[in-house]
């Protein structure tokens, strides 16, 4: 079936078929692989792929430094795998030397996307580890002095995907500075908090030094900052991390006053505290220095939202990898996708962004933060400004959201990812953005209309948030970017979206502005999001296109259509031969004088 290269070690699998038929059958196999600029091959081989819903499959693998791509040889079962090594979490090898049984012998693939994959190989001489080796390198880049592939890429776009957001302008759009709120560069250097951008919105009344004493209090310095305004009644969402409080129930007489400025900026009358944490946790976390506001915050309010911390969710989504991959469980589904406590943990979510998106929206101030407040405060800030403020909801503005409240203020992607690094069991890896992203994909199924980008947007942010082909999620905070040079030496996911943007419409979508949406966070209005979890079921996959917007489509393709031909006929109505040939007679009326555009304006489609 394949070429025999030598240097690899490949065995063909079917001994009956000639050389030259095995060599034109693999430059078939792997003739549609498209490779992406900077992308190399680095080896490709005969092998089995053990497919959980077809059985084994004969094919070929190919290898580069971005992905593992595989198709199979046989024309009854046409299976094709396309794999980015940054997806692949772990890679171990199955069966030894003497391993008995068909098939027993090969890799096995651990994904972060909720798929595994097993391949075997023939147990002549050492015919895994040439891939074996070259596979772990190459998944792992980090781990073996390798640089991720969004360093290696060549790929070119018109628009840079880094010029979407600009912190002065988000600020400008959201009416800011103003008499109560002011910008400061005091972090330009990263000397305040070197995880928090270089522009913050702060208290006007507050002085540099006040600041700098605040940050003293505040768990990793990340003191409290403006994240978002409301126009009308100037009421703000604050973001920062838990107070250094401790044991013995330390207190600091300028966080508390700093507290009391923000309460003060737009005279709410309580402000409130909301603390992402159970109520056990937050009191745990003094034993480490940590803690909570306590009664010494005068003019203010503490609420805990109970959303558990980064390992209850990695749990969590590894307990609902196990039930719908590689078959979902049938007999006992609801009670099995209750067991894993997904569901559960995005309504918590959801509930606690409602809860700060209704305290803002009627005028009140609301402090959010969690222990660091890099991974539930990020969650819940971003999720109550998706409700709140409509610009949020578009397709660029989305873009912004996810920089501003993500990227710029340090959720630690990289040790929540674990991009390029080989230590799968690392205690900090967590699906905090995925559950960010169900969230979002839960509220535009409550609001089909209500958001300008469609789902397919969202998954492609997930598989790229894997990836590795672009910088935009890399490292753990700006400051950390900045060092390895990302927006010169990388590109942005951005500009791959924004090159394609048809690609990520809603064809329902209808723009409101002013409209707070408020999701139903009810484990009754909830759903499991099907196709992203469920999606490398072949069953499921066939299911993903939804008849009414295919329908749709296919109308605004045909309205595109007929508009062109119609500008076609004005064009060449309005020539100047057809206009001599048309030239109206003096007592003609003058409507019969009226533009081909004009006697086409009320043209309308169902649509």
């Amino acid at each position: 079936m394949a070429s025999p290269v030598s240097v690899y070690n490949s065995n063909a699998l079917d001994t009956h078929i000639s050389s030259t038929s095995r060599e034109s059958l693999k430059m078939e196999l792997l003739a549609d692989v498209s490779l992406l600029p900077g992308e190399d091959r680095i080896i490709d081989k005969d092998i089995i792929y053990i497919c959980p819903f077809s059985g084994a499959v004969k094919g070929k693998v190919l290898i580069t430094n971005y992905r593992l791509y595989f198709k199979s040889s046989d024309a009854d079962v046409a299976v094709v795998l396309d794999v980015p090594l940054g997806a692949i979490s772990r890679v171990e090898k199955m069966g030894g030397a003497s391993s008995r049984g068909e098939n027993s012998y090969g890799l096995d693939i651990i994904c972060k996307d909720m798929r595994n994959l097993r391949f075997a190989l023939k147990q002549e001489g050492h015919s895994r580890r040439d891939i074996f080796e070259l596979l772990f390198r190459h998944a792992f880049p980090l781990s073996h002095g390798l640089p991720l592939f969004a360093y290696v890429t060549q790929e070119k776009y018109e628009e840079s995907g880094w010029n979407v957001y600009k912190p002065i302008e988000e600020f400008r759009r959201q009416g800011l500075p103003n008499s109560k709120w002011r910008i400061t560069f005091i972090n330009k250097n990263y000397e305040l908090c070197d995880t928090y951008p270089t522009v913050l919105a702060v208290p006007h009344k507050s002085k540099e030094e006040d600041l700098r004493r605040v940050a003293a209090f505040r768990s990793r310095g990340r003191i409290p900052v403006l994240s978002w305004i409301h126009r009308e009644n100037q009421a703000v969402i604050v973001r920062c991390s838990q107070p250094l409080v401790g044991m013995s129930g330390k207190r600091n007489k300028d966080d508390e006053r700093y507290l009391d400025l923000i309460r003060e900026a737009n005279h709410t009358t309580k402000l409130t505290i909301y603390d992402a944490r159970p109520n056990v946790n937050a009191v745990a976390n003094k034993a480490t220095g940590g803690g909570y506001e306590g009664d010494e915050y005068q003019n203010a309010e503490l609420i805990f939202l109970d959303i558990q911390n980064i390992h209850v969710m990695r749990e969590s989504l590894k307990k609902l990898k196990d039930i719908v991959y590689p078959n979902v469980e049938e007999s006992h589904w609801l009670s099995s996708l209750e067991s894993t406590h997904w569901l559960e943990h995005v309504k918590l979510v959801l509930s606690g962004a409602i809860q700060v998106a209704d305290k803002v929206s009627s005028g009140n101030s609301v402090v959010v933060h969690c222990s660091d407040g890099w991974d539930r405060t990020a969650q819940l800030t971003s999720l109550a400004m998706l409700m709140l403020d409509s610009h949020y909801r578009t397709l660029r503005g989305f873009q912004v959201l996810i920089e501003k409240e993500w990227i710029s203020f340090g959720h630690k992607f990289a040790s929540r990812i674990g991009h390029g690094d080989k230590n799968y069991a690392d205690q900090d890896r967590s699906p905090i953005f995925v559950q960010f992203i169900d969230c979002v994909w839960q509220m535009t199924k409550q609001f089909p209309t209500a958001f300008e980008f469609n789902e397919r947007l969202l998954l492609t942010i997930l598989d790229h948030l894997y990836s590795c082909r672009f910088g935009t999620f890399l490292y753990n905070c700006e400051s950390a970017r900045d060092q390895h040079e990302v927006r010169s030496k990388a590109v942005s996911l951005w500009s791959l979206v924004n090159s394609k943007m048809d690609n990520y419409l809603n064809p329902f979508y209808t723009p409101e502005s002013g409209r707070v949406l408020y999701p139903v966070a009810s484990m009754r209005h909830l759903e499991l999001w099907v196709t992203y979890y469920i999606r490398w079921n072949p069953r499921i996959r066939q299911q993903q296109q939804s008849p009414v917007e295919q329908r749709y489509k296919e109308l605004l393709a045909l309205r595109d259509e007929y508009l062109k031909k119609l500008e076609e006929l004005q064009l060449s109505d309005s020539s100047p031969s057809s206009r001599l040939a048309n030239s109206p007679t003096p007592n003609t009326s003058s409507s019969t004088s009226s533009t081909p555009s004009q006697q086409y304006t009320h043209l309308q489609t169902p649509l």
